[in-house]
């Protein structure tokens, strides 16, 4: 039996219930690895301190720095320039989708009209569309 190669995910969120239920459903899927942060600083200090993610999703509403200035200050410091950074975020104005794009984000998921299991597809085809293996 082959051995799968797992995409490395680092979920980034405030909110420790859906950063638990987001970890949770997503090791479910054999794709993935997981790991968590709570909050864009320990983010931060994750990615600065060398772990580099295949993945990334990111909210934006977060206390102290939130999901656009971790994006801006990992672009700026040349931090995770691989990882495929995507946001996932109850904000879904056309004004954040755009600010996403502009920072290079590979998708935007509203977490309002997305269920988890809707979530985890888009990230898989998020991913497989740019990181084939």
């Amino acid at each position: 039996m082959e051995e799968t190669t797992k995409y490395k995910i680092l979920i980034v969120d405030d909110d420790n219930f859906l950063l638990d239920m987001y970890a949770l459903k997503f090791s479910q899927e054999e794709k993935f690895s997981v790991q968590t942060a709570l909050g864009s600083m320990p983010a931060y200090e994750k990615l600065k301190g060398g772990f580099t993610p295949d993945v990334m999703l990111l909210d934006v509403v977060m206390p102290g720095m939130d999901g656009f200035e971790l994006l801006e200050r990992l672009r700026d410091e040349k931090i995770a320039e691989s990882t495929v950074k995507i946001i996932l975020s109850n904000r879904g104005q056309q004004s954040d989708i755009e600010r996403g794009d502009t920072l290079s984000v590979a998708g935007y998921i509203v977490k309002a009209s997305s269920t988890p299991g809707e979530v985890i597809t888009k990230v898989t085809d998020i991913v497989l569309a740019k990181l084939p293996r």
